[in-house]
């Protein structure tokens, strides 16, 4: 094949590819947009629903604290959905940002209002430069700055960060240069590191839902929406993803996993529901394994087993698991020997189980267990078939 055609194939196969990563990028931000309208119309929903709920209790006054628990439990489902709806609009930013045919979806929000005068404001001065970028020149004139005001945290007091970025006007060419905004963990730059982290772990480490976190505010002179503070966590979920993907694939990476759930008590409409949170623990510390140990959690509503399932679809390790039910489908469908799937103990393992597996498994079963011999006397190991604990199904 002479030379040219070689080049001009590689050409059109580079255009192709091009073409085809272009046409990905397309459909991933049309994706984006509708999952960012849909979180949008949810939330819009939720705060009907929390407006309407808010205008009955002033018309017929609050009757009982049931009814105050609904309202708490609507600001929180709407929290939530602020959350999402916000989270969804910036991943459909990031990804219209890489096709020029598709635009992002901008939500409508309240206008800002400005922070209370009283709060002490600290000027951060980033200085304009000497000297013209563009042409060198040292004629330079003073020219209004540009003020982004950033509300932070500090123990046991607020305050407002003033980030001053001067401007100036070259007059002999002109030009106008000003120093780069700095960088801000959210959007727009309205919240600090510091108050986001604070505002993320008495969420989700004190459990105190973001209601709760705006009256707090609110008696301390700062008044801020529910929907403000929500669309700040969305984006600090965002901002954080990366290093939870981090963890996930160091954890699923390990040859051994440690599987249980913890309750969580949710507040719902007239009662507490009992959700739960799905812990996997990878420490290889007792084994001699030298990667460093990790726990990941996930959350569900229910405690249904398609949950550990679904986190667990492409695991092909070492499984440790209690009775729960939930796990038996795992079992049954692992490999031929079950051993491989759950170690020496497996037999042990699945009698605590309870696995329901199909005869034929039940059949390989036994033959493992009777090629793992009996327990000797002088055997103290714990046998997880007296386990203490109570006999969970899967509901």
């Amino acid at each position: 094949m002479p030379a040219s055609d070689a080049s001009d194939e590689i050409f059109q196969l580079r255009a192709e590819l091009a073409a085809a990563r272009e046409l990905v990028w397309k459909a991933e931000a049309e994706a984006a947009r509708v999952r960012a309208v849909n979180a949008d119309l949810l939330a819009r929903n939720a705060h009907l629903e929390l407006m309407n709920e808010k205008m009955r209790r002033d018309k017929y006054g609050a009757s009982s604290e049931r009814s105050r628990r609904l309202l708490d439990q609507l600001e929180i489902t709407f929290a939530q959905l602020e959350a999402d709806a916000s989270a969804a609009e910036i991943e459909g930013e990031m990804a219209a940002a890489k096709t020029a045919t598709v635009s992002a979806f901008k939500r409508k929000r309240t206008t800002r209002r400005d922070f209370p005068a009283d709060l002490p404001r600290e000027d951060v001065v980033i200085p304009a430069p000497d000297v013209c970028p563009c042409c060198g020149s040292d004629d330079l004139s003073h020219l209004p700055a540009s003020i982004t005001e950033t509300l932070e945290k500090v123990p046991a007091r607020h305050k407002v960060i003033r980030t001053v970025r001067e401007k100036v006007s070259c007059r002999r060419c002109e030009a106008i240069s000003q120093p780069p905004a700095p960088f801000h963990v959210t959007p727009r730059g309205m919240f600090g590191p510091h108050f986001l982290a604070s505002l993320v772990f008495q969420k989700y480490g004190l459990h105190q839902p973001l209601n709760s976190q705006r009256d707090r505010l609110e008696g301390e002179g700062i008044p801020l929406s529910l929907s403000t503070l929500a669309d700040q966590i969305g984006a600090v979920s965002v901002a954080v993803k990366p290093l939870f993907l981090l963890l996930e694939a160091h954890v699923l990476a390990a040859g051994r996993l440690h599987a249980d759930d913890t309750t969580v008590p949710l507040l719902a409409k007239y009662k507490t529901d009992i959700a739960r949170i799905w812990d996997y623990v990878r420490d290889d510390r007792p084994f001699g394994g030298l990667s460093p140990p990790a726990v990941l959690c996930y959350y569900s509503r229910n405690r249904k087993g398609e949950h550990p399932r679904e986190h667990l679809a492409g695991y092909t390790g070492i499984l440790q698991v209690d009775r729960f039910a939930g796990f038996n489908e795992m079992f049954a469908r692992g490999r031929d020997d079950p051993r491989q799937l759950l170690g020496p103990r497996a037999p042990a393992v699945l009698r605590a189980s309870r696995c329901r597996a199909p005869a034929e498994a039940q059949e390989r079963c036994n033959a493992a267990r009777l090629a793992s011999g009996s327990r000797s006397a002088g055997d103290d190991r714990p046998d997880l078939r007296h386990r203490a604990g109570d006999q969970r199904t899967d509901r």
